[in-house]
């Protein structure tokens, strides 16, 4: 599903982000992506979301090489990539129900299809009854679902989570996890960059380790290789 052949991303003010990584998430794999605050857990997600482009290596997601994929063709590889940030980036002035259809909106769907994703997304994360709230109603780990239902509603088979548990307390970040395990049980791949030790020791996925922008550790594969 991804695969990084030695890749590194730099910069121009002479900052090295990433330097020679190398690693492959299996389709429908779940893992996680750990390391020190600037260890460059970030750019590798946006790597993955075409936000930024690699200066060196080969990135293939679900099949595309990344690398060189025209300025044209990147709103739609990025359907197939599921975004989630640690502030899910909600728009304040519309309702949960037009958030979450936004990228299908945006997608040119009909309105008949739009509805049903939409409720079928909000469905999935408990949120349903809260389709004509507005955000910020909402607590924080309700905001965090509504930025879960809006990544998955397009169905990707891939979602990249930035630190999604970042600002939430621990029994909350429990259930953000097992909403992730939930996508991942029905063949969705996962990639998640948190800091949370704790909680994902207590999962049974593969650990990816960055320090200073290597990949020093890259887990026990849980899923087979392919």
């Amino acid at each position: 599903m991804i695969r990084f052949e030695a890749v590194s991303k730099s910069y121009g003010n002479g900052y090295d982000a990433l330097s020679n990584v190398s690693f492959h998430l299996a389709k429908g794999e779940m893992a996680f992506l750990t390391g020190h605050s600037g260890a460059g857990k970030s750019t590798l997600l946006n790597l993955v979301a075409l936000i930024e482009r690699p200066s060196k290596g080969k990135i293939i997601v679900d099949g595309q090489s990344l690398g060189k994929a025209p300025s044209r063709r990147i709103p739609y590889l990025r359907r197939h990539v599921g975004i989630i940030f640690q502030n899910p980036r909600l728009l304040n002035d519309c309702t949960v129900y037009d958030n979450v259809a936004l990228p299908l909106v945006i997608a040119g769907y009909r309105p008949q299809e739009i509805g049903r994703r939409v409720r079928a997304a909000l469905d999935k994360v408990g949120l349903l009854r809260k389709e004509k709230e507005f955000p910020f109603h909402l607590s924080g780990g309700e905001q965090q679902r509504v930025g879960i239902a809006r990544a998955v509603v397009n169905k990707p088979p891939l979602l990249v989570a930035d630190e999604p548990t970042g600002n939430l307390d621990p029994g909350l970040s429990a259930e953000i996890m097992s909403l992730f395990e939930q996508f991942n049980q029905v063949g969705v791949s996962v990639l998640i960059a948190t800091h949370d030790l704790a909680l994902i020791g207590r999962m049974h996925h593969r650990i990816l380790t960055l320090h200073k922008g290597r990949l020093v550790s890259a887990g026990v594969r849980f899923a087979d290789d392919e």
